[in-house]
């Protein structure tokens, strides 16, 4: 298996200086399906990373009880109830769900109509893998489009997706995401110290930007958004100015979202690192990236 660093001039090839004749369409349409009682701070830092990482239109899909608090939190998105059975999902040009969902009825529907109603890119973190994972609903993720689904998990996550333990050296982590990429037919990104991004079956990529104060509540949901809005976006016409492909969304998210979190490190040290600074220094990170 052929394994490659992911670096700043990877990124480069991905993402590049906007076009100056582009609209909120060219940036992407965004849903995020996040949150629930007491868990509104993962809907609100999901949505802020999808809006940080240059995403044209994002919607939160959250209980009503969860709108004044995402309306004041994030007044740049919108909000609309969780109830996809009634829900234009082609108007869509990515979906993620999982943050702060819970295992709920209502939270299980949402999966389950999003992995058989929606065809297009769609991020899958927290609570969706464990209840994909609870139900054994592995077989649902292998029937959408190919190469059209990421999904995000902890080690703790990908175990239970798997079924059994993954080690925790280089070697491990790299064959685990192989194997959770074949079972799932999934864009794989095992998140931990040096994430990895497994995307077919003989390569995987690495990332090596990141630090010890990104281990925080909601840094991962930040990561969820940020990848959402990748995925939504479109290249400048100089890199061919289609839409990002899920795998290069990992990526770059992957890159981006530790190249954020060490800007602001730098700023306000590891120990007081929050997940709220991770999505605020994504802007930046991009500045840098893209020029």
């Amino acid at each position: 298996m052929i394994n490659s660093i992911i670096t700043e001039e990877v990124v480069k090839t991905i993402l590049g200086k906007r076009d100056r004749e582009i609209h909120k369409g060219h940036c992407g349409r965004i849903l995020i399906a996040a949150g629930s009682r007491g868990m509104a701070g993962a809907a609100v830092l999901a949505v802020s990373g999808a809006l940080r990482a240059g995403s044209g239109l994002v919607q939160a899909a959250v209980p009503a009880e969860l709108f004044p608090i995402l309306q004041t939190a994030v007044p740049e998105a919108t909000c609309i109830e969780r109830d996809f059975s009634k829900t234009d999902l082609g108007r869509y040009d990515a979906i993620a769900i999982g943050p702060g969902l819970g295992k709920s009825p209502e939270a299980c529907a949402s999966i389950e109509e999003l992995l058989t109603a929606f065809n297009g890119p769609l991020v899958l973190d927290a609570d969706a893998l464990n209840i994909i994972s609870e139900r054994e609903w592995h077989s649902m993720l292998m029937k959408r489009p190919e190469g059209k689904t990421v999904i995000t998990p902890h080690p703790g996550e990908a175990a239970r997706l798997l079924g059994r333990n993954i080690g925790t050296t280089d070697e491990e982590r790299r064959e685990a995401a192989h194997a959770l990429a074949e079972r799932t037919g999934a864009v794989v990104l095992l998140k931990g110290h040096e994430t990895i991004v497994a995307a077919d079956s003989c390569k995987t990529y690495t990332n090596i930007t990141g630090n010890p104060g990104m281990a925080t509540g909601g840094s991962g949901d930040v990561l969820t958004g940020i990848i959402a809005g990748f995925m939504g976006q479109k290249k400048p016409v100089s890199l061919g100015g289609c839409r990002l492909s899920p795998r290069e969304a990992a990526i770059c998210g992957a890159f981006v979202h530790g190249r954020a979190g060490d800007l602001a490190a730098e700023k306000l040290g590891e120990y007081g690192l929050i997940a709220g600074d991770i999505a605020y220094y994504t802007a930046i990170a991009l500045k840098e990236i893209s020029g």
